[in-house]
């Protein structure tokens, strides 16, 4: 048995097709452009094209090798990369409904009448169909939206290990530098402790006064008390060097970088344009905004007309074998117009359009920072 013609089905659902051929496919972009004009060119540039792993312009192969442990080891990073694939899920769970849902359904009944004594069984089997016409483009928006978060995600994993191999380098060199200090420190200990010796040796012969021995120790005590500074600062770095590679802080640990004799050369900053391009803070904030700019087409489009299309096939019988003799097959079209929400719709609207405006002033902040770090620099 079959329910209706599929011509006199196609002919009812004749309105929904027309509004599918008049219905836009999908929402207009706005220009998104840079909320503040940009310099054409720094204060001072170099001329050295810098590496993609920059460290290695230092030259020193212990802390490229420790570089290379934190981007393996160090949790705020991994942390970044589990947000990355949490974002591409994301992203395949909103493109679930551009495509048809189908489901099975198996049932089976069995009774037993007390009276009679008489047995019924039915089984049934069946298999539905639903997709929604995306008419005005709102599921397409929803998932270039994420898709751009998605991309931001990754945008801001970079930054987060260019993050990562600064303050292991910077906290590397700060460290050089602890350990250059303390050595310093007890070369002046020891010379301070000589002459100490030697004006008591005077002292003796009546040839200097105790207030100058007294004024020694108190230069010496003075030295002391910066080699415990020193060697404190060297305790909290080697910690801090300890949590970015991942390792606990046992205030032991057996590191100890010496400082370079030359720096590497100035590297070429190229005009703020290209910057602003390159690096990932500020690509994570554009993307940002690109994706609130599809949040506000998906919510224009959420208060416009909704077509869904249903297909159902069943078939049930009193036993297995004639399960397959005959069968229903029904075709739906429903369209869903939101006529009075208490402005649900229109407020998702102006939130979704304040954020895209946050963002904008958000993505010029980052622009002017990304800038002022460039000059500082």
């Amino acid at each position: 048995m079959q329910n209706g013609n599929p011509f006199d089905i196609l002919k009812y659902c004749a309105f929904f097709i027309a509004v599918l051929l008049l219905a836009s496919c999908a929402s207009q972009r706005t220009t998104t452009e840079l909320p503040i004009e940009s310099p054409d060119s720094f204060s001072m540039e170099g001329d050295t094209i810098a590496p993609d792993r920059w460290w290695t312009a230092f030259g020193d192969d212990n802390l490229n090798a420790w570089v290379d442990s934190a981007m393996t080891s160090n949790f705020t990073l991994q942390s970044a990369w589990q947000r990355l694939i949490a974002s591409r899920a994301v992203v395949m769970r909103e493109q679930a409904p551009l495509f048809p849902t189908l489901e099975a359904d198996v049932s089976a009944d069995r009774q037993r009448f007390a009276d009679s004594g008489r047995i019924t069984e039915e089984l049934s089997l069946g298999l539905s169909t639903v997709y929604e016409v995306d008419l005005w483009g709102r599921i397409r928006s929803a998932v270039e939206a994420e898709q751009l978060r998605a991309e931001a995600s990754l945008f801001d994993y970079q930054a987060a290990a260019i993050t990562l191999s600064a303050e292991v380098t910077q906290n590397w060199f700060e460290l050089a530098e602890a350990n250059a200090q303390l050595s310093l420190v007890n070369e002046q200990v020891e010379t301070n402790e000589r002459v100490l010796s030697l004006l008591r040796n005077r002292f003796g012969s009546g040839q200097i006064r105790a207030v100058d021995i007294l004024r020694q120790q108190q230069l010496l005590e003075a030295t002391i008390e910066q080699r415990l500074t020193a060697e404190e600062r060297i305790s909290i770095l080697k910690n801090q060097f300890s949590v970015l590679t991942g390792r606990i802080p046992t205030g032991n640990m057996s590191i100890n970088p010496t400082l370079i004799d030359d720096l590497p050369p100035l590297p070429e900053t190229g005009i703020p344009l290209e910057l602003v391009e390159r690096r990932p803070d500020v690509r994570v904030a554009y993307n940002r905004l690109l994706a609130a700019d599809r949040d506000v087409a998906s919510a224009i489009s959420s208060q416009y007309p909704r077509l869904s299309l249903r297909v159902n096939a069943s078939t049930f019988q009193n036993s297995a074998t004639s399960l397959f003799e005959d069968f229903a097959l029904s075709f739906a079209g429903n369209l869903i117009a939101p006529i009075f929400l208490g402005r649900e719709l229109q407020a998702e609207v102006e939130r979704t359009q304040a954020v895209q405006i946050e963002l904008l002033y958000d993505y010029g902040q980052s622009v002017l920072n990304a800038f002022r770090e460039v000059e500082d620099a």
